[in-house]
């Protein structure tokens, strides 16, 4: 999808903003799941990792960003001998969801600090404006 031209400061941090939220949803998504158990490999809980394109417009040199998917990832469950749980298969095995916690917390914070930015890019573009009006 092309990049409109008449794309505005605010039209890219929303966009941005918008980015960064699904970053943040996809981290608690994982927090929230970490830890959790299932009977079999197949289901175990896998993170979710959201994937980013740029769409850049050439004539205008304009550039914002996309979120082209939510994927899950790859990482094996980890595996636990546990005879004595419910869920566990006919080996005495329960599949925990491979969620680093330290991790997501980062990408969170990562993820907020972002946001705080572009609400600060947002807040003094407003600024310069109506200071802009006023001069006039």
């Amino acid at each position: 999808m092309p990049v409109p031209t008449h794309l505005s400061l605010f039209d890219v941090a929303g966009r941005s903003m918008s980015a960064q939220l699904v970053r943040m949803n996809a981290a608690a998504s994982n927090l929230a799941n970490a830890g959790s158990v299932a009977g079999s490999a197949e289901g175990a809980y896998r993170p979710l990792r959201p994937v980013f394109a740029t769409q850049l417009d050439k004539a205008s040199g304009l550039a914002t960003v996309n979120v082209s998917a939510v994927t899950r990832s790859q990482a094996a469950p980890v595996r636990e001998y546990n005879p004595d749980h419910p869920l566990a298969d006919a080996d005495g095995n329960v599949w925990t969801a491979p969620v680093d916690e330290n991790a997501e917390m980062v990408e969170m914070l990562e993820a907020s600090r972002q946001y705080q930015n572009l609400v600060e890019a947002m807040s003094t573009a407003k600024q310069l404006m109506l200071e802009t009006m006023r001069m006039k």
